[in-house]
């Protein structure tokens, strides 16, 4: 009597399991382990049929069931505060590609700058069991919490929590001397700071590069060339407004992100002025759409790629060495000058 054996198609509502591809390999399911995860000894032919199989039943292993199991996460959380921002954008991108190299796979969160948000997104990503998480901090609360249940941090781009936590920045004092400096050097005495805050590092040392690069010049700090102008281009280009139309404007503009700057860019062009022959205009944050303009914007240029790479780079040093220094690298940052910067206009 001949007996005919017949597989069963794997039901379309189930998840194929590694008991599944053990079947369909011929081999055990520790050696279906071992040449799927390339930990322990698989022949070279016995990889292949295990990763053919599990190819054709859209195997995907059950990465929570393996860190449960043992103890040790390839996941990395990162906060960031807009990615509708180019510049947080950017960052994810390069600390998606340096996980990608490293073998983490990424879990990514949009704060959009509300301190609920990140609360419940650092929340989530303790019950996830990350290894690590990247930060760009609203305040140091996040970095605190998720530190009390043992998980590494690297902030990066701004620090609340500096000596404590890892980071990553840029040199923010210096790109923004250089900036006010280069419009000094032009010969403008009337130079507004456009600035989203002060409180973070992030403005507070560009607001000092700005004041360090005045008092070189022996130009007097006039307050009302400080303008706190919003984290939108929206407010940044009514407060432009506001500013331009007077009889007193300034001869030039430092925006501290490229955001603002935007917004300054839209309002110089409603009221019918020019770049750089009416308002000069020199910004932090080197985004795209500065070199597709006309005249093009000058502006310090900062590796944002570079900073979530490095960001990553940081934090899987941290988790393999949890017990070393924290550690602050600072990366470097260059002033772009196009065609936005001339010296003022005569009077």
């Amino acid at each position: 009597m001949t007996v005919e054996r017949r597989s069963t198609p794997l039901s379309r509502s189930r998840r194929p399991t590694i008991k599944d591809v053990a079947e369909a390999a011929g081999v055990s399911r520790s050696t279906v382990s071992r040449a799927l995860t390339g930990r322990g000894y698989a022949a070279s032919d016995v990889r292949e049929r295990v990763l053919r199989a599990a190819a054709e039943l859209g195997y995907v292993p059950d990465v929570m069931a393996r860190t449960l199991k043992q103890q040790v996460s390839r996941s990395v959380g990162i906060l960031v505060s807009d990615l509708r921002n180019p510049f947080y954008a950017e960052l994810a991108a390069g600390a998606s590609s340096e996980a990608r190299e490293r073998g983490y796979t990424m879990v990514l969160f949009d704060t959009s700058l509300s301190a609920q948000a990140e609360s419940e997104a650092a929340e989530a990503l303790v019950a996830l069991r990350v290894a690590g998480v990247i930060v760009t901090p609203n305040s140091s609360a996040v970095s605190t919490y998720l530190s009390s249940h043992g998980i590494p941090v690297v902030e990066v781009d701004r620090q609340f929590a500096a000596g404590s936590t890892d980071g990553v920045v840029v040199g923010n004092r210096v790109g923004a001397r250089t900036a006010t400096a280069h419009l000094v050097g032009l010969g403008h005495r009337r130079i507004a700071l456009f600035i989203d805050e002060t409180d973070w590092t992030t403005g507070y040392e560009r607001y000092q590069g700005y004041l360090e690069a005045l008092s070189a010049g022996d130009i007097k700090v006039d307050p009302e060339l400080v303008v706190s102008s919003g984290w939108d281009v929206a407010d940044s280009r009514r407060r432009a407004l506001d500013m331009l139309r007077g009889p007193d404007r300034p001869t030039a503009v430092f925006a501290a992100n490229n955001v603002l700057a935007e917004g300054v860019w839209r309002a110089i062009g409603e009221l019918g002025l020019s770049v750089p022959g009416d308002i000069s205009l020199v910004a932090f944050d080197d985004s795209p759409w500065m070199s597709m303009v006309s005249p093009t914007v000058s502006a310090v240029s900062q590796d944002t790629f570079n900073l979530g790479a490095t960001s990553v780079r940081r934090l899987d040093e941290r988790i393999e060495r949890p017990e070393s220094d924290s550690v602050t690298t600072v990366l470097n940052v260059r002033l772009v000058q196009r065609e936005s910067t001339a010296p003022p206009p005569a009077l």
